[in-house]
């Protein structure tokens, strides 16, 4: 996701921004802590991995310092590791590059690590230089989202392939993640005829993929400062703006019935604001080559879209757990 473009209307002496100074060691420091933060995290997906199956007979998996030095788990935390952060890094890195083909300034990503179910909270870059043509806004927002989904796509339907499928896990202290269009195509494809009473655990490439394209989908809803309200405003100009409130409706209504976590995606939206800077061509057209990518993109949108990415966590459910 990219911060705020600078509005190049209003070239008056301001503050002198963090971002101003260049840090690159802070830009490596992050990067390895978010790398460190996604092994580590990716160690509980390879132990459910490793031990689907005794975890479905409802044996209590012995915790013990020797098991996090077994080979099978760290390689498999390596491998999460690597692919979830090389999904990231060629999501942000779109962008970057994108600037410096048309020498707009812009930092190199930041990433922020956290121990979270995926091991970061994702990657940005902060551009620094007003973008006054349309078609330069619609290439560095589709690009992103177009290198992330290039390595997600394989990561998914290879990492599918590897899953198991098990007798139904014990629903307590479980997470059940949901699954886009793409993801039900990849299990179709390679997991079929599942009997009922059956769970699938996915293998980590495959979860790290799953994170690629969860990613890819919140960074292409048409609003604001995403890379979807860029592509649109390259589209629709200053008319684009009427459907933020629309969005952000429907943000509050998916938080409701599908899962919470949409409300913070509201917020944060809200924050970054929902006016797009202009472009000094407001009336120019998109050529017809960014025309059939942007219907690439719309399509892409909707393989990757997760309503309900974590289930048991809509408003109604977690208010039931206080009742």
């Amino acid at each position: 996701m990219q911060n705020k473009f600078n509005d190049f209307s209003n070239q008056v002496a301001v503050k002198r921004s963090f971002f101003d100074t260049k840090r690159t060691w802070l830009n490596i420091l992050l990067f390895a802590a978010t790398v460190f933060s996604a092994f580590f995290v990716g160690i509980s997906w390879s132990l459910s991995y490793l031990y689907a199956e005794s975890i479905s007979r409802g044996e209590e998996l012995a915790i013990s310092p020797m098991i996090y030095l077994d080979p099978e788990v760290i390689s498999l935390s390596l491998i999460y590791a690597a692919v979830l952060i090389a999904i990231l890094l060629a999501h942000e890195m779109g962008h970057y590059l994108t600037c410096r083909y048309y020498r707009i300034d812009a930092t190199l990503p930041f990433f922020i690590p956290a121990p979270t179910l995926i091991g970061t909270m994702g990657a940005f870059i902060k551009i620094k230089s007003p973008i006054t043509r349309k078609h330069q806004l619609f290439d560095i927002g589709a690009a992103g989202p177009l290198a992330g989904f290039v390595l997600a796509l394989p990561a998914i339907f290879y990492g599918i392939s590897l899953s198991k499928i098990v007798p139904a896990l014990p629903r307590e202290g479980s997470i059940l993640f949901g699954d886009s269009l793409l993801v039900k195509q990849a299990v179709a494809l390679f997991l079929r005829d599942i009997p009922a009473g059956y769970d699938i655990v996915v293998h980590p490439i495959a979860f790290a993929g799953w994170v690629g394209v969860l990613v890819t989908a919140l960074n292409l809803f048409p609003i604001g400062q995403l890379d979807g309200g860029h592509i649109l405003y390259a589209f629709l100009g200053p008319r684009s703006r009427k459907l933020a409130p629309w969005i952000l409706v429907t943000f509050i209504v998916m938080g409701i019935f599908f899962w919470v976590g949409w409300f913070v995606w509201a917020i944060l939206i809200s924050f970054l604001g929902f006016k797009h800077p202009p472009v000094l061509d407001e009336g120019s057209q998109m050529s017809q080559g960014r025309k059939i990518l942007g219907i690439a993109i719309i399509i892409i949108f909707i393989v990757s879209f997760i309503p309900k990415p974590i289930h048991g966590y809509n408003l109604f459910e977690i208010i039931g757990q206080f009742i």
